[in-house]
């Protein structure tokens, strides 16, 4: 029998991991993607980085973590953030705020984008783009959504656009049909998002606590949902303020039904039920900002 098999049945754990182990892990994950792990996330973050300790050959929490902080392998570093990240999502998560996208978007003149801020495994992005498809009644809408994540896993994952056919289970038949492709022979029980759909979607690498951003502009919604929750106050409050000037002047700002920004900005607020528009000073900023750069 395996060390590892043995190990579960005995209850002992492989590796040891102390408090101080843990304490080192949540001070790096904050640093490093502002993300506040609770005490309650010591056995999550012991299974989730022995899988990292597994796949180096390195013994021991401590080995591990001097060798992390002690080196700039980005690979490792990538690894060790990919580990922690939660990927929780699925297609159409709180349904009720993309009828209201639609609504939004239906009767722009100009080209509409969107920017997802935590798109995981591209659940959500595939959503947005979907109801931009319907709202403009084509496969082919004046619409982009940017897609952005820190977790290069599920990046690729997005971009790949195929999903278990359970995965969608959930959708209306015509939604499945219009926009996902069935496989077959040796993809049997996958489904692949339709090229148009996957053109409108582009994939990046982003820390929301990285110094600059990856992306320009202002977009005419930011979807930042259920991402929140893993960031204390003060990081949520420096996000938000670098939301707000790449927001049109009417923009919306989708947020996870548990998260709620009014405590945390004044730039912000409340439209519906967790959907917020800037306030009217921010939003007169962001007019003429815009009116100096198509001067320009």
């Amino acid at each position: 029998m395996n060390t590892v098999r043995q190990n579960k049945i005995d209850g002992v754990k492989e590796f040891e991991f102390t408090a101080r182990d843990f304490e080192r892990v949540r001070a790096l994950i904050y640093k490093r993607a502002g993300i506040a792990l609770a005490d309650s996330k010591q056995e999550m973050v012991y299974s989730r980085l022995a899988r990292r300790l597994r796949a180096t050959g390195i013994r021991s929490f401590q080995v591990y973590l001097d060798s992390l902080e002690g080196r700039q392998d980005d690979d490792e570093w990538e690894a060790f953030t990919n580990a922690l990240t939660t990927n929780l999502t699925s297609f159409f998560r709180e349904e009720h705020h993309f009828p209201i996208l639609a609504d939004h978007v239906r009767n722009r003149k100009e080209p509409v984008t969107v920017w997802c801020s935590a798109s995981s495994t591209g659940e959500e992005p595939y959503s947005i783009a979907m109801t931009l498809c319907e709202a403009f009644g084509t496969l082919t809408p004046p619409a982009q959504v940017i897609a952005t994540d820190i977790d290069t896993n599920v990046l690729a994952t997005g971009a790949n656009g195929v999903y278990p056919l359970e995965r969608v289970n959930k959708l209306s038949q015509e939604r499945a049909k219009r926009f996902f492709l069935r496989g077959k022979g040796a993809q049997e029980g996958l489904v692949r998002v339709r090229p148009e759909l996957r053109q409108m979607v582009t994939f990046k690498q982003l820390n929301l606590l990285a110094d600059s951003w990856p992306i320009k502009g202002q977009f005419d919604v930011i979807f930042c949902r259920n991402v929140m929750i893993y960031f204390d106050k003060p990081t949520q409050g420096k996000i938000l303020s670098r939301f707000v000037p790449l927001m049109k002047p009417d923009a919306l700002l989708f947020a996870g039904h548990s998260e709620n920004f009014l405590y945390v900005s004044d730039a912000l607020k409340l439209r519906g039920k967790t959907v917020y528009e800037l306030e009217a000073k921010h939003a007169a900023a962001n007019s003429l900002s815009r009116r100096h750069e198509n001067q320009s």
